[in-house]
């Protein structure tokens, strides 16, 4: 038998799948036809107790006991942890996402950004801090992904008069779409590392993440160039200068990670409800809590690798220094103190937003981005949003646009376009500047970034 057909009788993918694909092998080994196989697994699923002791389903029975006692036992907080929230522009499930979060038992506080939407798990744009616990989906998929800026020494009339060089200089130092890799690995450090520290498995994802070192990826990840206004508090004097920004993670092998942990967040809580069950957790006094923390923090240096390599490799390509750059996280967890109690901090598509830390906050291919310095804001756990956030999902803007749609609004703004994907429609996101005033309180703008030259994957 299958894991669908397994699946199909009632067996929950992950470790206990594992249990019944054994048993279901020793069955045949014992030479059970396969009606009595399908019959015997049913009858485990239907009465685990009284198969406890039985010589091929023991452990499945074992299993699938557990499993309804723990779930028997599962007791919902008297009242969720506190949240507060910006913006009001979010989708309903964003906020039903939310509030799943804050009934966890380990969490202590929240935070929903002005750019908030659904995710999985934690919303984008969700804050949660939790007592000794990490929650590897409220961390997020892509591990680590972040944004960098560098300032480039060149007029700002290069966007113009020399933009086939810019456009040469993208397509040959970096790689956009799923799964894409560079033929000969580019050299960091970051691999320099001892992988095989933090885990077998990781260790086994050390060729992949080589491969991917330098290339940016799918989604909403981008190159773009364009102009930066500074208005103040930057090192830069007042004024407008080209500027390039990269955003991006740690690709394949983040996502590899955060799924192989949160399967296993999910099999050490199988008392969790079905609306729980994406925000599963793993204590960091734990093999497995340990593992993960050492495992993202790895993917944290891994992403600012890639984001290194492609800056240096662009600018080395056009013969220019950067003369600033800035860079900052998000979809990461922080050990803080915050209450006067030491907590996890997950900022899963949040800015952090310190007493002066600064981030870059973008908004789509044809609306500006924003340099901002925290204001440190108790409230929001020292956080602000990460971008625009969608409106529509990429299902949906595919549905409703079509390029001669985003085509018109390019031309307008005199944005060139060099690849991305209709999902990526400047449509399908939040108004920037309305998500900018709702965080007022929690970032003072420094600078604005228009951009001239977009490229992303072509989906």
């Amino acid at each position: 038998m299958k894991s669908r057909e397994l699946a199909q009788l009632g067996i929950p993918r992950g470790r206990i799948m594992k249990i019944a694909s054994r048993a279901v092998k020793a069955a045949g080994r014992s030479r059970m036809e396969k009606r009595e196989i399908r019959a015997g697994v049913r009858a485990v699923i239907d009465r685990a107790e009284q198969y406890l002791d039985h010589p091929v389903w023991a452990d499945l029975a074992d299993a699938l006991h557990h499993l309804t006692e723990s779930r028997k036992t599962y007791q919902q907080r008297g009242a969720p942890a506190n949240y507060r929230q910006w913006g009001t522009d979010h989708d309903p499930q964003a906020i039903v996402q939310m509030e799943n979060a804050c009934s966890l038992p380990v969490s202590v506080i929240g935070a929903l950004m002005a750019d908030a939407h659904v995710g999985y798990g934690l919303p984008i744009g969700g804050v949660l801090a939790t007592d000794n616990a990490v929650i590897p989906y409220a961390v997020g998929m892509d591990i680590a992904c972040r944004m960098h800026m560098s300032v480039l020494d060149l007029p700002v009339g290069f966007l113009e008069d020399d933009q086939d060089r810019l456009i040469k200089a993208v397509g040959q130092e970096t790689r956009f779409g799923v799964g894409c890799a560079f033929k000969h690995k580019k050299q960091h450090r970051v691999m320099d590392r001892d992988w095989s520290a933090v885990g077998s498995f990781v260790a086994g994802l050390k060729n992949k993440a080589w491969s991917q070192l330098g290339t940016s990826g799918s989604g909403n990840h981008f190159v773009e160039f364009g102009v930066l206004t500074i208005e103040k508090g930057l090192e830069l004097s007042p004024g407008e200068y080209l500027a390039m920004i990269s955003h991006s993670g740690s690709r394949g092998t983040g996502a590899d990670i955060a799924r192989y942990y949160s399967r296993l967040a999910m099999d050490l809580h199988p008392e969790l409800p079905k609306e729980l069950t994406h925000l599963a957790w793993l204590d960091l006094d734990s093999m497995e809590g340990h593992e993960y923390w050492q495992a993202m923090e790895l993917m944290g240096e891994y992403a600012a690798a890639n984001h290194e390599l492609i800056h240096r490799a662009i600018l080395n390509n056009l013969g220019v220094p950067a003369i600033l750059e800035l860079e900052n996280h998000h979809n990461f967890a922080w050990k803080e103190k915050h209450n006067d109690k030491d907590v996890i901090v997950h900022r899963k598509g949040a800015t952090p937003a310190g007493r002066d830390d600064f981030g870059i906050i973008p908004g789509s291919m044809a609306t500006p981005g924003f340099i901002v310095r925290g204001k440190a804001n108790p409230a929001s756990l020292n956080s602000a949003s990460h971008g625009a956030g969608r409106r529509l999902s990429r299902k949906a803007t595919k549905k409703k646009y079509r390029w001669r749609d985003v085509e018109e609004i390019l031309a307008r703004k005199k944005i060139h376009l060099i690849s991305s994907g209709l999902d990526e429609a400047p449509m399908a996101y939040k108004d920037i500047e309305e998500v900018m005033a709702a965080q007022a309180d929690l970032v003072e703008i420094l600078a604005r970034f228009d951009p001239k030259l977009v490229k992303m994957s072509r989906g």
